[in-house]
């Protein structure tokens, strides 16, 4: 498996490890805590009990862990507010405890419920301290483990940054990237670029087979790089106009663009206008 298959699948890559994760950490409790019913002489559940109360947890974390993400993506620790950022991300850990119960338990009355039976979380303070408890360990370990994920892979991908904002120049053109990889730095040239895809907080810039991610948004980067022939052709895609070698429309409306590499890409009708005027 090549980096720029990785980058171009990393969400599902991720989600697949996370839960390959989970259900291997709650498979382990659960049957642990058989073992150490069967230790003690007696089981004082049903076999199926345990992976309920285990999976049911691993359920609710795998539904939360979408807002985590958003959280850490959009409220960033403050290191020049340390007292701020504490108290935010202490009121987000109290909050991500209050779902992961509430959707376990939901959880486990339901399956309770399919097996004519009753589950009692015994609601009490005392056990919801308890839950916070290892819910607030569980949610400092996401963060470190989300964030050593996003380093890794920053490091294995690169990441580019203009050298003319980096060289602080009071400029709007991006003439030049610098991708720094591996402990290593490396220079693109924006004339090089064949097309531009949106991925999340980053525009990935396709050079041939290569893929440098870029932090930013499509619609301010392909309005920044316009004077230098590039147009968005879908909300998620743009292209050099050079790099156009076909257009073939389709019954749809819409148009299938053939670049001078052979990718495809869509032509949207809601962007057919603003191409056309920039082809001329």
């Amino acid at each position: 498996m090549n980096l720029q298959h990785f980058q171009r699948f990393q969400s599902i890559y991720a989600s697949v490890l996370l839960c390959a994760y989970v259900l291997i950490n709650n498979t382990v409790n659960a049957t642990t805590q058989i073992m150490e019913a069967q230790r003690e002489g007696a089981l004082t559940f049903l076999m199926w009990e345990p992976f309920v109360w285990e999976y049911s947890s691993a359920l609710s974390t795998l539904l939360i862990f979408p807002i985590l993400i958003w959280f850490l993506r959009h409220l960033s620790f403050n290191w020049q507010n340390i007292t701020a950022s504490l108290g935010m991300y202490f009121a987000a850990s109290i909050i991500f405890s209050v779902l992961h119960v509430g959707i376990m338990v939901g959880v486990r009355k339901f399956i309770y419920l399919l097996n004519d039976g009753s589950y009692n979380f015994g609601l009490s303070w005392f056990e919801l301290i308890y839950e916070y408890q290892k819910d607030a360990i569980s949610f400092v370990f996401f963060i470190v483990l989300i964030k050593v994920y996003q380093y890794v892979v920053q490091q294995l991908l690169g990441e580019a940054s203009s050298i003319e904002e980096s060289e602080q120049q009071t400029t709007s053109t991006i003439n030049r990237l610098l991708v720094k990889k591996l402990g290593k730095e490396f220079i693109i040239k924006i004339e090089d670029v064949d097309w531009l895809e949106s991925s999340g907080n980053y525009v990935n810039l396709h050079i041939a087979s290569r893929i440098y991610p870029l932090r930013a948004t499509l619609t301010a980067l392909s309005k920044q790089l316009e004077v230098q022939g590039f147009c968005g052709i879908h909300r998620s895609h743009g292209v050099k106009l050079d790099k156009v070698e076909s257009i073939t429309p389709l019954s749809s409306g819409d148009s299938e663009i053939k670049l001078t590499t052979g990718k495809v890409l869509n032509l949207s009708r809601r962007y057919k206008e603003q191409f056309k005027l920039q082809l001329k």
